[in-house]
């Protein structure tokens, strides 16, 4: 009889780096620390209305709640409208976004098939894995078999390709109304703290939090990233029952993005709203 020894995940090397998205988010970093010298009140307006836009909107509303999860149905001129504004978070295509949002609920924490295990520790779960690329996360023609649906919309991959390209009018519509404070803020500033507000659901909330749920994953509910991602910090609700609309249950569980869907069931633009099951709210005490 063989025997397999399973060996442990290899660390990356300097030499597995992609340089280039290393150069890309640091030139990114780099302009937003030059804020303060452009500061003003309007400008941080612009910044939190667009960060709310794009994050709780684009993002969780439209990324994960409903394209990933399809907790929701919206008509169709309305999904492309909401992932549009996801696109312009500038957190990858949908179809890349969804491909590794359901990898990491196939193999929660497993080392080498969660995009980002927490079980790696904190950093790579934040942002090492994005420059640390591995084909299933990062290749179109293998990351689309966890999201068929989406690839199957021309939309959807034209999005994936060219995301990126939809900061541009952002900025130029910015650089119209408030010149170079409100790109410096509405753009750059915008994106480095929702991309840290974002990561910190997929490192956070796996590994500090309480668990309501005694699931087969770390997954943690940590009011303070909850706060900062319009909801998405109930994390460990989120993952015992991941195709459930709200991702607060109680109350005081503020959840931002489950308020906007509220208001579109109320004006008949969201119908099919999972709301979580009966026997499980009696839990969420």
């Amino acid at each position: 009889m063989t025997t397999t020894i399973k060996q442990p995940p290899q660390k990356p090397g300097i030499a597995d780096l992609d340089w280039t998205l290393v150069g890309f988010l640091t030139a990114v970093h780099g302009i937003a620390l030059l804020a303060p010298w452009f500061f003003s009140w309007s400008a941080l307006g612009v910044m939190i209305v667009l960060h709310w836009l794009f994050g709780s909107i684009g993002i969780c509303l439209g990324y994960h709640r409903l394209l990933t999860h399809r907790s929701l149905q919206v008509p169709r001129w309305l999904e492309y409208v909401l992932a549009t504004i996801g696109a312009m978070a500038l957190q990858g295509g949908p179809m890349f976004w969804v491909a590794g949002h359901r990898q990491h609920h196939l193999f929660t924490e497993d080392a080498e098939k969660d995009p980002y295990a927490a079980s790696r520790g904190f950093w790579w779960s934040h942002m090492l894995w994005l420059i640390y690329p591995r084909p299933s996360v990062f290749n179109r023609e293998i990351y689309r078999s966890y999201a068929p649906d989406i690839a199957r919309d021309r939309y959807y991959n034209w999005l994936d390709k060219y995301y990126l390209l939809l900061q541009v009018p952002v900025a130029i519509a910015l650089f119209a109304i408030g010149g170079w404070p409100f790109v410096i803020y509405g753009v750059f500033a915008r994106i480095v703290t929702l991309w840290h507000s974002t990561w910190l659901i997929n490192s956070a909330t796996h590994m500090w939090g309480k668990r309501r749920f005694h699931i087969d994953d770390n997954s943690g509910n940590l009011w303070w990233t909850a706060l900062l991602t319009y909801g998405e910090g109930w994390h460990n609700n989120h993952h015992a029952f991941p195709n459930v609309a709200p991702a607060g249950w109680r109350w005081w569980e503020i959840d931002v993005t489950w308020y906007a869907i509220l208001v579109l069931e109320k004006l008949g633009l969201a119908r099919r709203v999972v709301r979580p099951p009966a026997e499980a709210m009696a839990q969420a005490r």
